[in-house]
């Protein structure tokens, strides 16, 4: 019998203030706050703020690329072999030296290097680019045309 008391005096404990806090509640006098013309505003601000700093950022992490390492021209792919569908042999120009390198997907390994009087290439300049090759032949045809 003290198990029953207990155990209902425990339950009335638990439901009773539930049930006089619900008959308290009046469900159609909810406040909700409006949103005014300030709120918005503020809202905007800062959008713009948080769009500004990423911009900001985009425009940093742009100028970092674009920065060259003192000599990096210098560096420059003279040749290269391939010995199967991923090996290859790669002639490699830097400063003075010719590397000769091993090329795969796991690594790069140097094979030899080549000084002074055993550079394979002895060039000074590199290479023109196809577009300016293009852009001489090109006008040396205009000029060709123009004169006959």
């Amino acid at each position: 019998m003290l198990r029953k008391t207990l155990l209902s005096g425990l339950l009335s404990s638990f439901i009773a203030p539930a049930c006089f806090a619900l008959s308290g509640i009046d469900a159609s006098k909810t406040t909700v706050k409006a949103v005014g013309v300030g709120d918005i505003a503020t809202w905007g601000l800062a959008l713009l703020v948080v769009l500004s700093v990423f911009m900001l950022c985009i425009w940093g992490i742009g100028r970092l690329n674009g920065l060259h390492i003192n000599n990096a021209e210098k560096m420059r792919v003279v040749g290269g072999l391939s010995l199967g569908l991923r090996e290859k042999v790669m002639l490699l120009q830097v400063g003075k030296k010719q590397l000769i390198l091993a090329v795969t997907p796991g690594r790069i390994e140097t094979l030899h290097v080549l000084e002074g009087d055993d550079c394979l290439l002895r060039e000074d300049n590199p290479p023109t680019a196809n577009g300016a090759g293009f852009a001489q032949k090109l006008m040396q045809a205009m000029k060709a045309r123009t004169d006959g």
